[in-house]
């Protein structure tokens, strides 16, 4: 079957390497646009072609034998340039896209061999159907599985574990090609049929898994989330009470200071009059709520946790100099600022349970320069801190997430630092600001 002239050689390989190419493509996210990783993929297969059919010609029992390990080691290579995912993922996807190459292909063969009598054509054409059929199988029922999938694999996967699934099915897929080569054995086909299935059930169940682990996470940052949420919902809550009790206290004073102001003119004692005022001035401006910065959310978010900073001890320095509309969305700034202040009061706790006598403190900025927002927390910390992928554990951080900033951060191309300097915790965010939304007035 692997025989015949070299344009029915020419005709496999073109189905070969195209199928291939766009099963890789399918399940894949290339870093170049469409018409530049058409460019490159069109130089591989012009350069494949070639060097496959010339090596046909001169020696096809050698190229038979070694063609495959060649042209799918150069396939490699160039995938690696393109691909846009991490290189143990690209590689995952690249095993995956070698066991669909290696169903089409067996399957085609066995196809012609035991309905069609070993007739080329049947070969050919079987392998076309089966790839249109992969195809169709992957855009309609896999697409989006598989994209959740790379997601929860690069952030719940650890390297080998991705190893042990690369292995099982380059595994899977010699033993495929070995069984294949069997003529002798009358119970090949059946062979073939278990392979790809224990292989490919094993892809199914990891898949499975990792999209479960996936979800688990989710709900469990939404669930934080909304734990923030109620959190800054108590913050609110405490401050409006408080405003509430004072504007009670102050109508009810009011009668009084307006007897004691009329006492005063009567008398004609202009100057105690004017000393009562400043001090009653002074009285009223000690329970108003501060004015941190333009922006309402910003300025209601930072005060409720400076409150409670300064309830625990902790002293705060906060610089914020942003407007009242300044392009990132009121939730998403709410959640960065909320989760970076709650971690740092968190932080400052922790450091005093392990040395009473410590001074807590945090230094706060939050600044707009140009179409850049700029976030910078340092806060007292422990010594010691365990960081994984650059992240402090959850445990470090009062249990709610980092993960809840970067993820917002991303949705404006941001980039985020998080360090310990000898017992100070250092957050560092940079974020674009939409043009579209900065110029909305």
């Amino acid at each position: 079957m692997l025989g015949g002239s070299v344009y029915i050689a020419f005709i496999r390989f073109v189905i070969c390497m195209i199928g291939t190419i766009i099963l890789f493509l399918q399940i894949d996210e290339p870093r170049f646009n469409k018409k530049i990783v058409t460019v490159i993929y069109g130089v591989y297969c012009v350069i494949a072609l070639v060097v496959s059919c010339g090596w046909y010609v001169i020696d096809w029992q050698s190229c038979i034998r070694m063609i495959t390990f060649v042209i799918f080691g150069a396939f490699v290579l160039v995938s690696l340039f393109v691909s846009n995912k991490s290189i143990f993922l690209t590689i995952y996807n690249l095993a995956f896209t070698f066991y669909l190459t290696a169903v089409f292909i067996v399957g085609g063969i066995e196809t012609a061999r035991v309905f069609f009598r070993a007739n080329i054509w049947a070969d050919i054409i079987a392998r076309i159907v089966i790839i249109l059929a992969m195809i169709f199988w992957i855009r309609k029922y896999m697409r989006k599985p598989l994209k959740g999938f790379d997601n929860y694999l690069e952030t719940e996967m650890d390297a080998f574990s991705v190893t042990v699934l690369i292995v099982s099915l380059f595994s899977g897929i010699g033993i495929t090609f070995i069984q294949h080569y069997v003529e002798n054995n009358g119970f090949r086909l059946i062979q073939l049929m278990v392979s790809f299935f224990l292989t490919g059930a094993l892809q199914l169940v990891a898949l499975r898994l990792y999209l479960h682990m996936g979800k688990e996470s989710e709900y469990h940052k939404e669930n934080q989330l909304m734990k923030m949420n109620h959190k800054l919902l108590e913050r609110q809550l405490e401050l409006l009470e408080e405003s509430v009790e004072n504007g009670r206290r102050i109508r009810h004073d009011i009668r009084h200071h307006n007897r004691v102001i009329a006492e005063y003119v009567r008398r004609g004692q202009e100057d105690e009059l004017l000393e009562y005022l400043k001090q009653y001035e002074n009285k009223m401006d000690t329970g108003a709520v501060p004015v941190i910065c333009d922006n309402t959310a910003v300025n209601n978010i930072l005060s409720a946790y400076t409150r409670w900073a300064k309830m625990e001890g902790i002293n705060v320095t906060i610089d914020a100099e942003v407007d009242k509309n300044f392009g990132i969305e009121d939730m998403d700034m709410v959640t960065i600022l909320s989760n970076a202040y709650e971690n740092a009061i968190y932080g400052c706790m922790e450091a005093r349970s392990q040395m009473e006598e410590r001074e807590c403190c945090i230094h706060l900025l939050v600044k707009k320069k140009e179409n850049k927002l700029v976030i910078y927390c340092s806060n007292t910390c422990k010594m010691e801190l365990d960081f994984r992928r650059g992240q402090p554990r959850p445990e470090f951080t009062g249990g709610i997430g980092v993960s809840s900033i970067i993820k917002t951060a991303e949705q404006y191309d941001g980039e985020t630092d998080f360090r310990n300097d000898d017992g100070v915790f250092v957050f560092r965010l940079l974020m674009n600001i939409p043009k579209q939304t900065e110029t909305v007035k």
